[in-house]
């Protein structure tokens, strides 16, 4: 091997976090970086790459078509585009275009959040102006509704943790909404795990990210309806030529999809079980209150919730990572005080330097004083 952390002058990284894009999301297969590497030692007809991917995939997932992007944020803007461009060609290649009036993506106002980069920056980048339905701690369906004109092209709905929880619609309810107005409905999906849920409920476009609960290469999916899948693709002439992915990560990802269907991820009960004496030694730690917790959005995830009784979680988190290795946590509830664990990429090994950096930490008085 030539490539190490020492190389190149960087940290190693222990990834208590998630699958977050600022960490490089997910670690690989050997299967999927073998299936990498013939993509990236033969030569393919890209177009026809792209087609049959897709085919298979369709099938795999029970849709009528798919298509493989270079991450969810990219599908979001090409699935924005496609929907405002409705298949011409003059819109690929003038997509910002004042010919076209019928740019309006409503989105519950809930749902217009921050997840790295603003969710109404996809949709201006793909052209879109997002309409914001109801209010940040509620929309319903008669909300959305209300928001429909001539002009509107389209409904996104965000299935994420980063959105509010409460008070909200269904996506079979935006579905609802949608199909009685003539409307396609877009679900933003991309760290969900339930790859046949939300086009069974109604969506007619779906977006995957590639790199996060399906653990591929940097990538993403979009599935749905045959027209729409069309129309996106059409896009690589446009935007789309600015987001492209390469034919390595194309085959990468479609191996990385089967295999998450084949082998599924780390179960509720495993992550619980592995937490418990994460937990114990925790617990052990003067200054620290620890204990398991499921995920916000409902997810069959469980994290270590560590609340900091002493001290400022701020200065715990900034400790954590300044060492080498660097070890990040999820930094959601750092104003309350807590730090949460986030485990599933990290083994007995790595939670044990855990243990011991938090021990440190706690002697110089962060969580004691």
């Amino acid at each position: 091997m030539t490539t190490s952390y020492d190389k190149f002058g960087l940290k190693e990284v222990i990834n208590a976090s998630g699958k977050m894009t600022i960490l490089g999301v997910s670690k690989v297969s050997e299967n999927v970086v073998a299936t990498q590497r013939f993509g990236g030692e033969h030569f393919f007809e890209m177009s026809e790459l792209f087609i049959q991917t897709g085919a298979y995939l369709a099938k795999l997932l029970e849709v009528e078509d798919a298509q493989i992007v270079s991450s969810a944020s990219a599908g979001i803007a090409q699935s924005v585009a496609a929907l405002i461009g409705e298949g011409s060609s003059y819109h690929a290649y003038h997509p910002y275009t004042d010919r076209i009036k019928k740019r309006e993506i409503i989105l519950p106002k809930g749902h217009n959040v921050d997840y790295g980069t603003p969710v109404e920056v996809m949709v201006s980048l793909g052209g879109g102006k997002v309409v914001e339905a109801g209010y940040a701690n509620g929309c319903s369906p008669e909300q959305v509704e209300m928001m429909i004109t001539e002009n509107t092209a389209a409904i996104l709905y965000i299935k994420s943790h980063h959105t509010v929880q409460k008070s909200m619609l269904t996506v079979a309810d935006a579905a609802a909404v949608a199909k009685k107005h003539g409307l396609p409905l877009i679900v933003d999906a991309a760290a969900e795990e339930d790859l046949y849920q939300y086009s069974k409920a109604g969506a007619d476009l779906v977006i995957y990210s590639g790199a996060k609960a399906i653990e591929g290469p940097s990538s993403g999916l979009v599935i749905g309806k045959a027209q729409y899948i069309d129309w996106i693709r059409l896009q690589g002439k446009g935007i789309g030529r600015a987001m492209k992915i390469g034919k390595e990560n194309i085959l990468g990802f479609t191996q990385a999809l089967v295999d998450h269907l084949h082998y599924g991820s780390e179960s509720g009960d495993s992550m619980k079980q592995r937490l418990a004496p994460f937990i114990e030694e925790l617990n052990k730690i003067e200054g620290l209150e620890a204990k398991v917790v499921q995920d916000g959005a409902g997810r069959d995830i469980y994290r270590a919730s560590v609340k900091v009784q002493k001290g400022s979680a701020a200065d715990v988190i900034a400790a954590l990572k300044a060492e080498n290795p660097a070890i990040y946590t999820r930094e959601y509830q750092a104003n309350n005080g807590i730090i949460e664990f986030d485990i599933r990429s990290v083994d007995q090994h790595e939670l044990h330097k855990i243990i011991v950096r938090l021990k440190e930490i706690a002697s110089s008085g962060f969580c004691s004083s």
